[in-house]
């Protein structure tokens, strides 16, 4: 499994794909927090809410982009007739890729603690902040972006088309976390209404931000990566 992680993680930096990714995630949620109008400084309070309502949005765009050539180009090129060649379970080929994105995302995020240390500065009295729900907040949108990365990894294994991955990854990414609780206002859901937006990711992700690290949260985040990874060592288990 490490030697495709390796690969994996080789590949997005030898082709500037992972920089990229960085860059543009440091420099939108940069600018939106800190320069656009309505940012931290215009509110004056010390808390760093603007950047996680923005950061999901630009995971959506962002993971898509990273996940669309886990399998499609493996399959597009035949080599991936070569991985299961190697004396690698399907699960361990499924996770080193996964496992490369999800890395690429943590080292997105490192960069924005930053932001943070600022806004502890910033405060007034100094560290005037709610360090808890920063970190919850963190866990949370690490989490999501695994999510988005397990999904996008899924959709990839169904196409050798990149763009088609990058396409039907960002829809599903949308769906699963604005379009359920959009839906879940419908009229006709009812009462029904309140327990399918709990179905949806916003619901979860929004719940760990407030700062309290509720078990039932993670244990939802981790069994939708779950699910998708194991739907994808199906769909590549039917390749061979």
């Amino acid at each position: 499994m490490y030697q495709i992680f390796k690969k994996e993680l080789n590949s997005f930096l030898d082709s500037l794909i992972g920089y990229i990714v960085i860059g543009v995630f440091l420099t939108a949620t940069g600018l939106f927090t800190w320069f656009f109008k309505d940012n931290i400084l215009d509110f004056g309070y010390a808390d760093m809410n603007l950047f996680f309502q923005i950061s999901p949005f630009i995971f959506l765009f962002l993971i898509p982009a990273i996940t669309m050539r886990a399998f499609s180009e493996e399959v597009k090129s035949g080599t991936i007739e070569l991985l299961f060649t190697k004396p690698l379970s399907k699960w361990q080929i499924v996770l080193g890729k996964y496992l490369a994105s999800c890395f690429l995302i943590l080292l997105s995020l490192l960069p924005t603690i930053l932001y943070y240390y600022s806004v502890y500065q910033l405060g007034n009295p100094q560290g005037n902040i709610d360090s808890a729900a920063v970190f919850s907040s963190y866990l949370g949108l690490f989490l999501l972006g695994c999510v988005f990365a397990a999904i996008g990894v899924l959709m990839s294994s169904f196409t050798d088309n990149q763009v088609t991955a990058f396409v039907l990854s960002f829809v599903i990414c949308l769906l699963f976390f604005y379009g359920i609780g959009q839906i879940s206002q419908m009229p006709f859901m009812g009462d029904f209404g309140y327990i399918f937006n709990q179905l949806a990711l916003d619901y979860q992700y929004n719940a760990l931000g407030k700062g309290l690290l509720d078990s039932r949260n993670i244990i939802y985040f981790l069994t939708v990566i779950f699910i998708a990874l194991w739907a994808t060592k199906l769909k590549i288990s039917a390749l061979k």
